[in-house]
């Protein structure tokens, strides 16, 4: 039995001395991940969330302030070939999107806003078991039915 066990210590311990067949790239790959940048997606994400919600929110303001923020988004958001780190098409196309779609959607909708008509979206309330249940409870009793029912007939 001592035999059978002596060639597999002895492969184990000429293992430990054998040379490496790893490429120092697929060494230094093991180490670069993307756990690091998904803080600056994040922050990016964040940054464009904010600007199209400021873009809706302030598109018809009538204050100073407000239609300022307004205008400086909207400047930002059309800027082309700025080289900034978190310039709107940098900002794009890190995160996988492209820069004139989302420009040409933006200025769909604000033109909708500006001449007073709401884009068509489908919207549909979230309600929960219990609200629905006596949504229909409500709507199934009219007042002659309760009038029976007091009367006892």
């Amino acid at each position: 039995m001592a035999s059978e066990q002596w060639p597999n210590i002895e492969e184990k311990v000429a293992s430990l001395f054998q040379v490496d067949t790893l490429l120092p790239a697929e060494y230094f790959a093991t180490f670069r991940r993307k756990v690091p940048l998904e803080p600056e997606k994040k922050l990016m994400l964040a940054i464009l969330e904010d600007a199209v919600a400021c873009l809706q929110k302030y598109c018809l303001a009538s204050d100073k302030r407000r239609r300022g923020l307004f205008r400086e988004t909207e400047e930002w958001l059309m800027e082309e070939n700025n080289d900034s780190i978190f310039s709107f098409e940098n900002i794009c196309e890190t995160l996988g999107f492209s820069p004139q779609y989302i420009r040409q959607g933006l200025l769909r909708w604000k033109e909708m806003k500006l001449a007073g008509t709401r884009p068509k979206t489908n919207v549909y309330r979230l309600t929960s078991r219990a609200e629905k249940k006596k949504a229909r409870s409500q709507m199934a009793v009219t007042p002659e039915q309760k009038f029976s029912k007091v009367a006892g007939s």
